[in-house]
């Protein structure tokens, strides 16, 4: 690969990256948002690599037949740099990103992931306000339905939001959030099943309310985080979609 492709590699890149996170928000499809100022440094020094590559790239064209200060010749157009042709793939996603960003992850990925652990709170439950339906997280649901021995959110309507995974049996399906810790190469999944409706398309994000199932012994491990539920609603991708808190939208 010649000097001018790595330098429009290097270029394209930059501008990619930098169209990508300050003027969209497609990057939180693969990253957390507090990574937004790296992604914004990384495009900026690409960028500035690229331009001074092409300022610099006099005698362009140009090899050395040895290494003891004799002149260059030309080489004739032909590449002496053994760069094999797989690497102009490299371009590929540097056009992706300008042009066509890879879907976010969804349901195809959690269809296939185990759901994440949900840990004990550290300062164990605080009482639930009176608001009806209660808006919560899954993992906020989750950890009512099996470490609350108050059994605080036993016949209580619940409203909870995430996207639609398909079940492994055709009785229920699952309400999902994926989680970032990073990015989307470590991302966990949280599910709570769901009943008493016919399963909407797969990846189609939901303001689900209704009450705990019960399967299993409320507040404690026995019991099923899943939801009997009266009233489910398509709702916009929320801004924080990979977040398991409550959605934000837009402002």
């Amino acid at each position: 690969m010649r000097r001018p492709v790595q330098t429009l590699l290097l270029t394209l890149t930059g501008i990619g990256l930098l169209h990508t996170t300050l003027f969209t928000d497609i990057y939180l499809r693969y990253v957390k948002a507090g990574l937004r100022p790296l992604l914004i440094v990384s495009g900026a020094v690409l960028l500035l690599l690229g331009l001074a590559s092409a300022a610099l790239g006099d005698g362009q064209g140009q090899t050395y037949d040895d290494d003891h200060g004799r002149e260059p010749t030309p080489d004739h157009g032909h590449d002496h740099s053994g760069a094999p042709r797989v690497a102009w793939l490299l371009f590929l996603p540097a056009l992706s990103l300008l042009f066509y960003a890879p879907p976010a992850l969804g349901a195809y990925t959690a269809a296939r992931s185990n759901a994440k652990p949900v840990s004990m709170p550290k300062r164990g439950f605080a009482p639930l306000p009176a608001t009806s339906p209660l808006p919560l997280t899954l993992t906020d649901f989750t950890r009512r339905v099996q470490q609350d021995r108050t059994l605080a959110i036993r016949n209580r309507a619940v409203r909870l939001t995430g996207f639609v995974t398909p079940a492994e049996d055709a009785d229920g399906w699952y309400l999902t959030r994926i989680i970032f810790t990073c990015c989307a190469a470590d991302s966990q999944t949280v599910k709570v099943r769901v009943y008493g409706t016919e399963a909407p398309p797969a990846d189609t994000w939901l303001a689900v309310t209704g009450t705990w199932h019960p399967r299993g012994a409320l507040g404690t491990v026995t019991a099923e985080a899943a939801l009997d539920v009266t009233d489910a609603r398509p709702v916009a991708q929320p801004v924080n979609a990979f977040t398991d808190d409550l959605p934000l939208t837009p402002s």
